[in-house]
């Protein structure tokens, strides 16, 4: 078993507040609310896609890249979701969206706009952006998957829920919409 897991148990419910932030917390408070069904899998700190490798054999998904971006200006902030196996290519994404020489988005403006801490950031995040200063962008592949994984804007915990009930009743409660983009990994 990999290192990260003390215990493979998949949950399904709200776990016990103790020993949790209450931003994570909140995650689960809010899919109850939206009646999102999702599998739950506790391991230690998993900050980058390779880390997460085991957890998403657990799971028996494919864990979902998210990048936290911005333009040079730091005015436009982005969220991508992507297939975790992509490379990410700047000047691919760039010319897509229109938005000259993005780069990644500093650790305060990630904890400011989401309420989340570099290696933590995902989509459930969005639910912290009330003014809707972040612009979610999901690769077409993402899509396609019938579920995705994502982290409970903390890394101490990773989540499978429906791509459908994330498209269709979550982000439309947190008041977000999406554009679809097309990335291949190449120049």
């Amino acid at each position: 078993m990999n290192e990260l897991i003390h215990d493979a148990t998949l949950y399904e419910d709200i776990p016990s507040p103790e020993g949790r932030e209450e931003k994570e917390m909140a995650v689960y408070r809010l899919l109850k609310e939206l009646a999102i069904p999702y599998k739950r899998l506790d391991h230690e700190e998993a900050a980058t896609i390779e880390a997460c490798r085991g957890i998403d054999e657990l799971l028996g998904i494919h864990m979902c890249k998210n990048l936290f971006l911005c333009n040079s200006q730091k005015t436009v902030f982005y969220l991508l979701l992507m297939p975790g196996e992509k490379k990410f290519k700047t000047k691919e994404l760039s010319k897509q969206i229109g938005s000259a020489r993005l780069s990644f988005a500093s650790a305060e403006h990630m904890e400011e706009l989401l309420n989340i801490t570099p290696g933590s950031v995902s989509v459930m995040g969005l639910m912290n952006d009330k003014e809707n200063r972040v612009n979610l962008l999901i690769d077409e592949d993402v899509l396609k998957e019938e579920v995705l994984g994502c982290h409970p804007c903390v890394n101490t915990a990773s989540l499978k829920m429906n791509t459908k009930d994330v498209i269709e009743k979550f982000l439309p409660y947190v008041n977000h919409s999406y554009r679809v983009v097309h990335l291949v990994g190449e120049d």
